[in-house]
């Protein structure tokens, strides 16, 4: 008996770990989002909701390797830390740029607003 580590295991491991983090992640990220809203209206109007399902798979998917590429091509250029920090970054500045949007879409603008 070898009292050494199998170095398989702890690969399968990961593949896992890192399957079901992705898994999870993306599945509660999409879940009433616009993308789903989107396919429910459109499998509505269509009364086709297997082309809806099919043609908003292929366009998640298309949307994910491009996310999975850049982010390997990321990942060999900068170190992880940097590239957490960015992408913090950016998700605040998003962030911060939709509540923007909104706030400024409660607001009338003086077009809107009643002559007297």
């Amino acid at each position: 008996m070898s009292s050494e580590p199998d170095p398989n295991a702890s690969r399968a491991g990961s593949w896992g770990a890192a399957f079901l983090t992705t898994f999870t992640t993306v599945f509660l990220a999409e879940l009433g989002d616009k993308t789903q809203l989107a396919a429910l209206l459109l499998s509505a109007q269509s009364g086709r909701p297997v082309v809806v399902f099919v043609g908003a798979s292929l366009a998640l998917i298309s949307s994910s390797l491009v996310g999975v590429l850049l982010g390997r091509w990321l990942a060999k250029v900068m170190p992880p830390q940097q590239l957490e920090r960015l992408a913090g970054i950016l998700m605040v500045a998003l962030g911060l740029w939709l509540g923007r949007q909104a706030v400024l879409g409660l607001v009338p603008s003086p077009s809107d607003l009643p002559l007297s």
